[in-house]
């Protein structure tokens, strides 16, 4: 499995590399696009700048970085998140298809759109992927389980302080013993 992340990671983030370039070197060639997503996202989120080539280069900024660092495997599951938020105003902005009168140029967009939605699936994988170590959700249900078990034994030797042939019986949820 590592061979094939070796190669999978550069091979998703290879075009949010190439359009972070893109859209650094030129937001003015797709701000236009964006505006109708971008202004009313700037409205809602008050810290984003409300200029549209601003928030091109934002987003561009985030997909080449994030895309860097997923390639080279690096903070990948975070990195792999970050891009998947970036698809999200990238896709509503860049291929509405359910605007388009044109019925070519709706079916392309259409391909475009869910082409940018299978890509968000991989990368929401990606940003689940753990190499197959537990996820950080499942050592923190383990690690509640061992100390509820422990607190749990320290409260049945207090029961029975001499030890002796007893029955451990585990206390209810927030019983203690008197």
């Amino acid at each position: 499995m590592a061979v094939l992340r070796r190669f999978a990671r550069p091979m998703l983030a290879s075009m949010f590399i190439s359009g972070g370039l893109s859209a650094l070197r030129d937001p003015a060639r797709v701000a236009p696009a964006a505006e109708p997503v971008a202004l009313p996202l700037a409205e809602k989120v008050t810290w984003l700048p409300e200029d549209p080539e601003q928030l091109v280069r934002i987003n561009g900024a985030v997909q080449l970085g994030a895309g860097t660092l997923l390639a080279l495997g690096y903070l990948p599951r975070l990195s792999a998140l970050a891009l998947a938020a970036t698809l999200v105003p990238t896709t509503l902005a860049g291929h509405p298809y359910w605007t388009i009168e044109d019925p070519q140029e709706r079916a392309a967009q259409r391909v475009h759109f869910f082409k940018n939605l299978s890509m968000m699936g991989g990368l929401l994988i990606a940003a689940a992927d753990t190499h197959g170590k537990p996820s950080a959700a499942y050592r923190a249900r383990a690690r509640y389980h061992r100390a509820s078990h422990a607190v749990s034994e320290a409260a049945d030797d207090m029961r029975h302080p001499f030890g002796g042939n007893h029955h451990r019986v585990p206390l209810p949820h927030g019983a203690w013993s008197h």
